[in-house]
């Protein structure tokens, strides 16, 4: 494809600064540590501006797209996109789609311009809405070709970038000089290289006004244990961050480390440790964890959301639960 001069070297803000430019065969490594003769492992092309670009500014018309869960900071990233297009790229054709996949082709779009985005930051949500599903393939690639586009981002979790990545391939069979952009929306910071995803530091935040409440309320009662369940499907990132920031949790459970709850080393053994020590506890569970404990008549049966994640059981609520039970049967024992 031909390529044209970046326009941030003629910019003073940019053209200063020395090897600001990425080049072009620059990778990171997903591993920092290998083995001397181990394999090299996975790398990830280098993210930044390169001294070529594939598209005029004044060529370009751009459409940004926000799907799946809402996620804090997606207003800020819809303003960056716009004002770096626009600020330092010269591109002056940018619109929404709203209300996300199905946006393309049942709903109006929006005119972005820095000055129409200029204080969306500030507030929850996205300005562009968003929705579950609706991804024709056929009927957005259509869209995207009838309106001229030629830029796509699109800001979504795993099902919107799989979604993303079907289009690519369409518009790639179509022949058609299309770029399609997918910024991942995750708050549980499950991607590799990238040392934060936006959304985990507020998620992490507010994770921590949970403990603090569950930990009010369990040093009031005798043997009071507080259970937080917080997200993370498939990493316990948001839960460890939140357990080591607010000093409060005797026990916290994420997917990647199994646990079990009877015998020697159980939970249970933990929780009447614990509660023998300190009368009361706070344990926080990511979403995740304890999915294999949950009984075979709890299992989703391999139910999807609409943007094709596997819906998972509710381990909160099954695991207070089971803490009750354990402990009236402690009580009953006792008793008798």
């Amino acid at each position: 494809m031909q390529t044209y001069p970046n326009p941030l070297q003629d910019n003073p803000a940019y053209s200063v600064v020395k090897q600001y430019f990425v080049d072009v065969d620059d990778t990171v490594a997903q591993k920092i540590v290998v083995h001397k003769n181990g394999d090299r492992g996975i790398h990830f092309r280098r993210a930044g501006p390169r001294q070529k670009v594939y598209f005029k500014s004044d060529e370009v018309h751009a459409c940004i797209v926000t799907c799946g869960g809402l996620c804090p900071g997606l207003n800020t990233v819809i303003r960056e996109i716009v004002c770096g297009l626009h600020y330092m790229y010269g591109v002056s054709k940018i619109i929404g789609i709203d209300g996300g996949y199905m946006g393309f082709y049942s709903k109006n779009t929006v005119t972005l311009t820095p000055k129409v985005v200029n204080d969306i930051h500030k507030r929850g949500g996205t300005v562009l809405g968003t929705s579950r599903g609706g991804h024709d393939t056929s009927k957005i690639v259509d869209s995207i070709q009838d309106r001229g586009i030629n830029q796509v981002y699109v800001i979504g979790g795993d099902g919107t970038q799989k979604g993303a990545a079907v289009i690519y391939e369409e518009v790639r069979r179509r022949g058609l000089k299309v770029s399609v952009a997918g910024i991942p929306k995750t708050i549980d910071n499950d991607i590799p290289v990238i040392d934060r995803s936006f959304g985990f530091d507020t998620a992490v935040e507010e994770a921590q006004r949970a403990i603090n409440a569950a930990h009010v309320e369990a040093e009031s009662t005798e043997n009071g244990i507080g259970v937080v369940k917080l997200m993370g499907r498939y990493s316990g990132f948001i839960a460890m961050y939140a357990t080591l920031a607010s000093r409060d949790v005797d026990c916290c459970l994420i997917p990647e480390s199994p646990f079990f709850l009877e015998g020697k080393g159980g939970l249970f053994q933990f929780i009447r440790k614990r509660l023998k020590e300190n009368g009361h506890m706070v344990i926080v569970i990511a979403e995740g964890a304890g999915q294999d404990l949950l009984t075979e008549s709890m299992q989703s049966m391999g139910q999807q959301d609409a943007s094709g994640n596997k819906q998972l059981q509710d381990v909160g609520f099954w695991i207070s639960h089971r803490i009750k039970v354990h402990t009236f049967a402690i009580r009953a024992s006792r008793n008798s």
